[in-house]
């Protein structure tokens, strides 16, 4: 098995603070090494300074590639219930109005997030229009989004009904998994985003669920994404991150409302 250097892992450590403003620290060369060993192998290079020269040669297909490997992705349906209750009363009580409801799912990984809130408004928005918007910065894991198919262990916090409701449960081959159906997935876009990038033409949102996603910036870092996705919060939405996230020292924008709920006023 190939070792990474020190000095190896310290160029991945500045590329992937570069391209996605993540800082990995010195625990992660284990980590950095092992998701990348594959990629050696493919690639016919015998040492990871030499994958990191493929790498800066401007082979865009490849740096995409270790870009998806590096990011992290873990989620869950209806991660941090209290978060989706809390949106729930807001669509209950008529906080948005009677136009289209947008929300955006930033940094939502392999899309559970996204087709968690889609439920929720399906359910509750009978005859209104609403959108969700779910972006990622790694191609890898949008794909597995789009196709909405799953593993049945990912279901412990479903709502009573939800999935008979808008999903398939997987028979034969299928066995153990579920597949949002075609409807629910028809409704959620999902689009490659760098939150560490100046974010393209997406609209204005009544609700950002930006979680687990600033834990992995430093504090520049993160001003800079949440300054561009409270930009796009229109007044009188709220901002969601992690229960382990914090905006202290990072934004004065919006106010704590709840916790790791923020509110952006009119």
């Amino acid at each position: 098995m190939v070792r990474i250097s020190d000095s190896e892992f310290g160029q991945f450590q500045r590329f992937i603070f570069e391209t996605a403003g993540i800082t990995l620290g010195d625990a992660k060369k284990a980590l950095v090494s092992g998701r990348l060993a594959k990629r050696l192998h493919a690639c016919k290079v015998n040492s990871y300074g030499d994958y990191f020269r493929l790498l800066m040669s401007g082979n865009a297909v490849e740096l995409q590639i270790a870009v998806d490997l590096l990011t992290t992705n873990e989620t869950y349906f209806f991660r941090e219930p209290k978060h989706f209750r809390f949106l729930k009363e807001q669509i209950t009580s008529g906080a948005f109005g009677t136009s289209s409801v947008r929300v955006w799912s930033a940094a939502g990984s392999t899309g559970e997030e996204a087709y968690s809130i889609a439920m929720l408004l399906e359910d509750l928005l009978t005859g209104q229009p609403w959108e969700v918007v779910a972006s990622d910065i790694s191609t890898r894991v949008l794909e597995r989004a789009r196709a909405g198919h799953y593993a049945m262990d990912r279901i412990d916090h479903f709502p009573s009904g939800y999935l008979q409701r808008f999903c398939l449960k997987g028979c034969d081959e299928q066995a153990g998994t579920l597949l949002v159906q075609r409807s629910l997935r028809s409704k959620v876009r999902f689009l490659q985003v760098n939150l560490n990038a100046p974010l393209p033409h997406l609209g204005m949102f009544h609700v950002i669920f930006l979680r687990n996603v600033l834990i992995y910036f430093n504090n520049e870092t993160k001003r800079k994404v949440v300054a561009r996705a409270l930009n796009l919060l229109k007044p009188g939405g709220y901002l969601f991150i992690g229960h382990s996230e914090s905006l202290i020292d990072v934004s004065e924008a919006v106010e704590l409302v709840a916790p790791a709920i923020y509110y952006k006023a009119p």
